[in-house]
């Protein structure tokens, strides 16, 4: 297996768009977390956080964007692509991530309560796991968190 060569420039391209799916969510009062879905640089599948919308705890913005790629490629299994989010995912969508056989994860802003990547654990470098997936953390990292900060900020002084 030879080593992967990261883009940086490609990283921030996309991660900007993942923000881009976080505002479309804030938009209509869902948490800000935004995600797409990248196969051989072309986007395959893109989502936002919708669990109010949609009545489904699992509309994780991950969950939604794998959900339309595999839709989009008639495939459950996405080798060779890589996921860019906006928060480190949680322990559902890691979980997801590893059964679609995603080959790396890209996040902005750690997720110190939920996010097992990095925060809670590594979840990723379990032994047990049979399927590995690459996490890199922190591209956009502040703009990721300043969205949920705003979002949260706002929400309190409704309240």
């Amino acid at each position: 297996m030879r080593p992967q060569i990261i883009d940086r420039s490609r990283d921030v391209h996309f991660m900007q768009l993942a923000l881009e799916q976080a505002r479309l969510g804030a938009q209509v009062g869902e948490v800000p977390v935004g995600a797409v879905l990248v196969q051989d640089g072309e986007v395959i599948g893109a989502g936002f956080n919708c669990p109010i919308t949609r009545h489904d705890p699992s509309a994780h913005a991950e969950m939604v964007a794998i959900r339309a790629a595999a839709a989009a490629i008639q495939n459950y299994r996405l080798p060779g692509s890589t996921l860019y989010v906006t928060l480190e995912p949680c322990s559902m969508c890691a979980g997801l991530i590893v059964h679609a056989r995603i080959s790396r994860v890209v996040f902005g802003a750690s997720e110190p309560r939920a996010g097992v990547a990095v925060s809670r654990g590594q979840f990723f470098e379990q032994a047990f796991l049979n399927h590995r997936t690459l996490v890199e953390g922190g591209v956009l990292a502040e703009e990721c968190g300043a969205i949920l900060s705003e979002f949260f900020r706002a929400r309190r002084q409704k309240a």
